[in-house]
């Protein structure tokens, strides 16, 4: 070990796959939900609220700051890298308090501003650690979400789309009950998928971020102490609304996460949806209506050299379950607290991170599993042409048109647990006492023509 590389002993060192086997996967989120980004956000609301009160008419003892110290000020924002939060987890070694490193350092880095050294004690300014907290995970997950995960839901919505369209006219035995059924075509089949995502997509967008920033329990009480002319619920509001995020008036000492929870189970709904395909598409490429391409090189199985596994649907489908199990975690106990304050929030809020890790991993391979298959339509017509007896339906409702007696037990008789071929459905056919041009039509009815509107419904996305 003392020869390899040490990106490699840690990947290799890692407890999260994560981490460590997958970790180039999700470095799209790592900006947002890392150790790191909680860190920055958590300064940038510090110096969001240090700038609020600098300028606020009323509190003359922080006077509004002139061009050199505002810009020095929003540096620290937008400069900041992960060697100044390494420099803050060192502060933290001592003061045993991630929210307290991020003052301290906030002071320091200001303590040789001719401006700001002055008035560094404004810092952290009658607030509580989760007056900065929860904004900070707040913004976390709200840009995690606008610019990581919608997008990435919305390109492989995109590509299943673009698939449904492509297939739309292939025809294919639908199952249900796992039996043989009236066809469909396998576009139609993924247009489903797309219709379903498209809305559970949108609630996931909708969810609006809340944020407080109102004291040690909600009320203002060090606020009004020292300035008690000011109006501080309009300052809060200020501050929230200005970071992009919806205020919440009333809270305890923590913003209660309800919003959290709201996004962990949109989030929740929209991979239930993703299961369901996997496990369908899987299922195809069982039977054969789907083929995958093969990667030059890759193995499907350790012995048996023929195989070429629906990993990537495997593996998306598993860490999707991995995804839901923390989403519901997060969804149940943080809206849970006691009294006005307790810490149990604290260490769950941390795995944000590996929660949607593991959707967007499973996004990414379910976009490559998809990019593999092509539709083997020879197979499907094959199967429709073994099950001539789905055509019971239709014949059975036009007898019912014409009113001819017992037209389900009739079709039942013929069909029910037994295959019927082109030449014994035509024969019962030719025996009904249908107008002649009804007969023709029927007698014309195949298994592969019997689609009703999928075609155009696939198109209708």
């Amino acid at each position: 070990m003392d020869t390899m590389d040490p990106p490699v002993e840690r990947a290799l060192l890692a407890l999260s796959p994560l981490d460590g086997r997958y970790a180039s996967n999700v470095d799209p989120l790592r900006p947002y939900l890392s150790e790191y980004g909680l860190i920055r956000y958590r300064v940038q609301v510090e110096l969001a609220w240090l700038e609020a009160l600098a300028n606020h008419p009323q509190i003359s003892e922080l006077p509004p700051p002139d061009d050199a110290a505002l810009a020095s000020l929003r540096a620290l924002v937008s400069d900041f890298s992960p060697e100044h939060a390494a420099q803050i987890k060192q502060i933290e070694a001592t003061t045993r308090h991630d929210v307290k490193a991020v003052e301290y350092w906030i002071k320091q880095r200001l303590g040789d501003d001719p401006f700001w050294s002055a008035h560094h004690e404004f810092v952290h300014f009658a607030c509580t650690s989760e007056d900065i907290n929860n904004l900070a995970y707040a913004l976390m997950l709200k840009h995690a979400r606008d610019t990581v995960m919608l997008p990435a839901i919305d390109e492989f919505i995109a590509d299943l789309a673009q698939r449904a369209m492509e297939l739309a006219d292939v025809a294919m035995l639908s199952r249900t009950h796992g039996q043989s059924a009236s066809p469909t075509t396998i576009g139609k089949e993924l247009a489903n998928v797309v219709a379903r995502l498209r809305r559970a997509r949108q609630r996931l967008a909708d969810v609006s971020v809340l944020g407080k920033i109102n004291g040690a329990v909600g009320n203002y009480n060090a606020h009004l102490a020292a300035y008690p002319e000011i109006d501080w619920p309009a300052l809060s509001d200020q501050l929230v609304s200005g970071l992009g995020l919806e205020w919440n008036r009333h809270t305890t000492q923590i913003e209660p996460h309800d919003w959290i929870a709201e996004i962990c189970d949109a989030q929740r709904r929209i991979d239930t949806i993703l299961i369901d395909l996997a496990r369908d598409v899987w299922g195809y490429i069982s039977l054969g209506y789907f083929r995958q391409a093969t990667v030059a090189g890759e193995v499907g199985s350790s012995t048996m050299p023929h195989k070429v596994n629906p990993i990537d649907f495997e593996n998306a489908e598993g860490n999707l379950g991995l995804a839901d199990a923390l989403l519901m975690h997060l969804a149940n106990k943080l809206p849970i607290s006691r009294w006005q304050r307790d810490l149990t929030d604290s260490t769950v809020l941390r795995n944000l991170g590996p929660a949607f890790g593991h959707v967007l991993l499973a996004l990414g391979g379910l976009r490559r599993g998809l990019a593999k298959l092509s539709a083997d339509a020879a197979r499907m017509d094959a199967d429709l042409q073994q099950n001539w007896e789905v055509l019971g339906e239709a014949i059975q409702t036009v007898m019912r048109r014409y009113g001819l007696p017992e037209p389900y037990e009739r079709l039942k008789e013929l069909t029910r647990g037994q295959r019927v071929d082109a030449e014994r459905l035509r024969a019962f056919v030719d025996g009904l006492e249908l107008p002649e041009s009804v007969r023709a039509e029927l007698r014309e009815l195949s298994p592969e023509k019997y689609t009703g509107l999928a075609a155009k419904l696939a198109r209708e996305l």
